[in-house]
């Protein structure tokens, strides 16, 4: 491998592990280490720690919680909006760490890279479970929560194995995510406009300010 394809790699890698972190956290986690402690995968040294058995039961069992919990409608919403402050940072961290011990500033920049690829690729995840929960039947709402695995899985073995062709589809998502996360925006605002209506009473057009019910004129004595 020449050097040129080792950047391509630690890219692939770095950038992989934050994207996954903003939809799957744990099963990007739990992959990692199993592909460590296997010996399928070299990490980087400070990524060894994901192949502790600790760690790897940790991840387990936490992505077995969020199987389920993915997949009741409003129970999925409350549990990304939690996952908000954990998603993100634990995304910044692997890709901080998955550059190893380069220049500390090579680390920052991992991170906030990182950090803000994970914030958009979890904002991504969360604003389409709030449209897909306006629909009644629970089988989208399934659909969709088996479909983010299944991407992370398959994004995750392309980052390792066809680093360049992972980069190429990184850089179609971050612009296709450019385009989609206003729109996500405009349907929450109006589930959220509905919402507010429907617990108002029904009435999305109060009265103007001085309207009232009409009053009678005096009788004349």
């Amino acid at each position: 491998m020449d050097q040129l394809d080792q950047i391509a790699a630690l890219i692939a890698l770095t950038m992989g592990a934050a994207w996954a972190s903003g939809i799957n956290l744990y099963a990007a986690i739990l992959m990692l280490g199993l592909l460590g402690s296997s010996g399928n995968l070299a990490l980087p040294p400070n990524l060894e720690i994901l192949t502790n058995p600790l760690v790897i039961f940790a991840a387990g069992a936490m992505y077995l919680v969020e199987f389920f919990a993915d997949k009741v409608p409003g129970v999925d919403n409350t549990w990304d909006a939690l996952h908000t402050f954990i998603r993100i940072p634990a995304g910044s961290a692997l890709a901080a760490g998955a550059v190893g011990n380069l220049d500390p500033a090579v680390g920052l920049a991992a991170a906030i890279v990182g950090g803000g690829l994970a914030a958009g690729t979890h904002a991504a995840k969360a604003g389409t479970r709030v449209l897909i929960n306006t629909s009644p039947e629970p089988f989208s709402n399934w659909a969709a929560s088996i479909g983010e695995d299944v991407v992370v899985v398959t994004g995750l073995w392309t980052a390792l194995h066809y680093p360049w062709l992972f980069i190429a589809l990184l850089i179609v998502f971050v612009l296709l995510l450019i385009w989609l996360l206003p729109k996500l925006w405009s349907g929450i605002r109006m589930v959220l406009s509905r919402l507010a209506s429907l617990f108002r009473g029904g009435d999305s057009n109060p009265p103007a300010p001085g309207s009232g019910p009409p009053v009678s004129p005096p009788h004349s004595s």
